[in-house]
């Protein structure tokens, strides 16, 4: 977080934006209705037909967060976001609500193909909305402290049930003074 104390929850998503850079340190639940390869947990292949934790997986690691302030006056900033694999997603905010993805460093705002929606509630938590594969997806993050974030996520499939769902906390490392 960088600048003077701002108000807690942020009140503006440029504000909420900012106070998601940092490096933190999460775990993540996920949660599948029907387990595929890309939701069971890595070691599934070995799980019998009564076993009863192939619908779900936690896994630890470290996301970095690099918050850019807008660079035209469509948009209103962006987060690069790389995940424990080392990949990285830049998510760039437009001013009319639709959110738009880039891979890693690559392209400009304006080039950016469409992802979604965010929509910034007036409890301080961002809401980001969207379609991939056929599939409705939505994400809320919130933070109950400035270094606490929280993030869930569902996915339905396009007859409306239930895909996937995940849960996260993270904490951000900070350093001693």
């Amino acid at each position: 977080m960088t600048g003077s104390s701002p108000s807690f929850p942020p009140t503006t998503l440029p504000a909420f934006l900012e106070l998601c850079a940092g490096q933190w340190m999460g775990l993540r639940s996920q949660f599948s209705t029907s387990p595929t390869p890309e939701t069971a947990p890595p070691d599934s292949s070995t799980s019998g037909p009564g076993d009863d934790d192939a619908w779900h997986s936690s896994e630890r690691g470290d996301v970095v967060v690099s918050f850019e302030p807008s660079r035209s006056p469509a948009t209103l900033g962006s987060l690069l976001v790389t995940a424990p694999t080392g990949t990285s997603q830049r998510l760039v905010f437009q001013v009319d609500g639709r959110l738009s993805e880039e891979e890693g460093n690559a392209g400009t705002e304006a080039q950016a193909p469409l992802l979604g929606h965010w929509q910034l509630w007036t409890d301080g938590s961002l809401e980001l909305s969207g379609e991939r594969g056929g599939r409705q997806w939505k994400e809320r993050i919130w933070f109950t402290k400035p270094n606490l974030r929280l993030r869930s996520s569902v996915e339905h499939n396009a007859d409306d049930s239930a895909a996937s769902a995940s849960f996260c906390s993270e904490i951000r490392r900070v350093s001693a003074a």
